[in-house]
């Protein structure tokens, strides 16, 4: 049902010119407020938080489009105890490119597996994903500290198992302004599109902004139901999407041009939706 609205939905704003069915996609986890009562029987539901603290939530994941493009959430679904990433990108990935052709994919660290990595390229999509610094890289950052040098890139192989392996680019960039003086100040990224494509990373926070709007737009609920609970982010993520669209065409026909950040308004939205379904 979710993905039905959102292709009706881009339907409408592909007329105008300012929209393309293609682009860079961001995917990402979100969890709920963390869950304090009884989890009795919803222990594959409500599961850990990512920090991997002692504290349980609902967690949700989206692919959302970034960048130049109108930032809608192509979809979303639960995840459950057990699951692999591998496994949600590739749910994620099927039903984006079902809906827009995906150039470049970027993720968070917490998808750093090499078989997430190994699938895209099988693909045929560029990616850019920061990687957790095991040994080896904060053994580099701290040579690169030494050397005062902002920047490296290095090939390195991946084990796949067996005798396979999947190729990547590393690159160490140095932050500027960092609050450390060791070797965290480095961050480390994996490609396998080149470090001219190291740029298009800062259009990932765009999901995290989108986030903090999606959980304005969400009912509040105690309930334990899984259905429902999911059923809330799903339909927070639809009235996002509806919000953004909305304000590509409202920019379109005042200006003939579309600038990224919005003229309408989250509650202008709100408003309408409740005026013309009641809902709200």
């Amino acid at each position: 049902m979710y993905r039905q609205a959102v292709n009706r939905l881009l339907s409408e704003v592909a007329e105008t010119e300012q929209f393309f069915r293609a682009g860079i996609v961001a995917i990402d986890i979100t969890e709920a407020e963390p869950f304090t009562g009884d989890r009795t029987g919803h222990e594959d539901e409500i599961i850990g938080t990512k920090e991997k603290t002692d504290e349980y939530a609902y967690q949700w994941a989206t692919v959302q489009l970034v960048g130049n493009a109108v930032p809608i959430v192509l979809d979303a679904r639960p995840v459950r105890k057990g699951e692999s990433r591998l496994e949600i990108v590739k749910d994620l990935l099927d039903s984006a490119e079902e809906l827009v052709h995906v150039d470049n994919v970027l993720m968070d660290r917490e998808f750093d597996s090499q078989h997430v990595l190994e699938m895209l390229s099988q693909r045929g999509l560029w990616y850019v994903v920061p990687k957790r610094m095991q040994t080896s890289e904060k053994a580099q950052a701290k040579r690169l500290l030494r050397r005062k040098q902002d920047r490296y890139e290095t090939d390195r192989k991946l084990h796949l198992g067996k005798n396979e392996w999947h190729e990547t680019t590393l690159i160490y960039r140095r932050k500027e302004d960092s609050e450390h003086d060791d070797h965290r100040q480095y961050s480390v990224f994996m490609t396998n599109c080149g470090s001219g494509h190291l740029t298009e990373y800062g259009f990932r926070w765009e999901i995290e902004s989108g986030y903090r709007s999606i959980k304005r737009f969400m009912a509040a609920t105690t309930s334990k139901n899984f259905g429902l609970r999911f059923f809330y982010f799903a339909f927070a993520c639809l009235l996002y999407s509806i919000w953004r669209a909305v304000d590509l065409l409202v920019q379109v026909a005042l200006t003939d041009e579309y600038q990224h950040s919005p003229i309408v308004t989250a509650d202008n939205t709100l408003t309408l939706l409740k005026k013309e379904t009641g809902i709200g």
